[in-house]
C-alpha cells in the first residue's frame, strides 16, 4: 500500500512540475509577421507593397528618430501586451498621432514623420 502511495504522489508531483514549466495557458507562440520579429515595430522600403522585408526595426520602449524616409511607408505593430506604437512629426516622441494597435500596421507617407514611438501598455 505504502508503494502504491509513494507511486502516486511522485505521479502527482511530475505532472505538477510539467504544468509549472508549461507556462500560462494564455501565452501564445511568438511569430514573424512579413519578417517583422515578435515584439517589434517595423518600417518597410518605400513604395514595397505588400510588406516583405523590414529595413527597421525597433525592439525597446520609447522613442526612435527616422532619417531620410520619405513617400509610403508600411509600419507594423508586431509588439504583444497591448503595447502600441505612434508616428510623430517631431523628433524625439514630439507631436504624435494615433497610436497603432498591436497586431495593425498603418500605410503612410513618412515624409512628415520624423520618429516612432513605442509606447507600453
Amino acid at each position: 500500500m505504502r508503494k502504491m502511495i509513494r507511486g502516486t504522489a511522485a505521479l502527482a508531483t511530475a505532472a505538477a512540475a510539467v504544468v509549472a514549466l508549461s507556462g500560462s495557458a494564455d501565452a501564445r507562440p511568438a511569430d514573424d509577421w512579413a519578417g517583422c520579429p515578435y515584439g517589434a515595430v517595423c518600417v518597410y522600403p518605400q513604395d514595397q507593397n505588400p510588406a516583405v522585408k523590414p529595413t527597421h526595426v525597433f525592439t525597446s520602449y520609447g522613442a526612435h528618430n527616422l532619417s531620410n524616409q520619405y513617400g509610403r511607408h508600411w509600419v507594423l505593430n508586431n509588439q504583444y501586451g497591448g503595447a502600441t506604437a505612434s508616428l510623430c512629426t517631431g523628433y524625439d516622441g514630439k507631436n504624435c498621432g494615433s497610436p497603432i494597435a498591436q497586431g495593425t500596421g498603418v500605410y503612410a507617407d513618412l515624409g512628415p514623420i520624423n520618429s516612432i514611438t513605442l509606447n507600453r501598455p
